[in-house]
């Protein structure tokens, strides 16, 4: 007796119902063989026979696989009975049992032979990537703040190394300044050094003048008659 509870059939489903369904599909002939080729992608044939016991092992994994994977068009999984699909096995060279063959759009890509679960679990894996993103991965890209830049700005400022140089150049002159003199803070205080010193209302104009005040203007180089008589 046959054990068939856990397959699909598609021999009663159109293309619609075949597009929809998930887990391994049951092949019934040769046309819904080629049908499933050509619509789908990937496919993952399971060459088996009912007799086989190594098939029997392995087939609770390729199960889980295929309920894990199967989408519609892009990663089919199917189940090749070759005793009664013996023309599609002579067709693939199937020669012993079981036999697993991955199709990308039409054309076999690999093949894993016997009972090897890690094997056929590490080829499944990598033959899925071929049949597209799944529908949710293409909103996975990052989102944007509205607003916002396409990336992020940086928290500080960039480093003023001028600015570095300059306090530490005013820190230096100012210690030394306040080490060789009797008053240092009021020395420290008149520094050049000192970034907020205050001008001296002395300096306010630009230019001095000497302590006795304010220049006498020059005098005349003509002479009036009374000058004359006062020499």
């Amino acid at each position: 007796m046959r054990r068939c509870g856990h397959y699909f059939n598609i021999s009663s489903f159109n293309n619609n119902d075949i597009a929809t369904m998930s887990g391994p599909i049951n092949v019934g002939s040769e046309s819904e063989w080629s049908s499933l080729l050509s619509g789908t992608n990937v496919v993952v044939a399971d060459f088996y026979a009912d007799w086989c016991g190594p098939c029997k092992m392995i087939a609770p994994t390729f199960e889980a696989l295929a309920k894990e994977h199967s989408r519609p068009k892009k990663v089919a999984f199917a189940k090749v009975n070759v005793d009664n699909q013996s023309g599609i096995a002579r067709a693939q060279g199937v020669s012993a049992m079981p036999t697993f063959k991955i199709f990308h759009n039409g054309t076999c890509i690999e093949t894993i032979k016997g009972a090897n679960p890690p094997a056929l679990t590490a080829a499944i894996n990598n033959a899925v990537k071929l049949g597209g993103p799944a529908t949710g991965d293409v909103f996975k890209t990052p989102g944007r703040t509205l607003g916002g830049q396409s990336r992020s700005a940086p928290l500080s400022k960039q480093w003023n190394l001028k600015g570095f140089l300059d306090a530490l150049v005013a820190f230096f002159g100012l210690y030394f300044v306040s080490l060789i003199t009797f008053d240092p803070y009021k020395s420290a205080e008149k520094s050049v050094f000192n970034l907020h010193r205050k001008p001296t209302p002395g300096n306010a104009g630009g230019s001095t003048q000497g302590a006795g005040g304010a220049k006498p203007p020059p005098r005349s180089s003509f002479k009036t008659l009374a000058d004359l008589g006062g020499d």
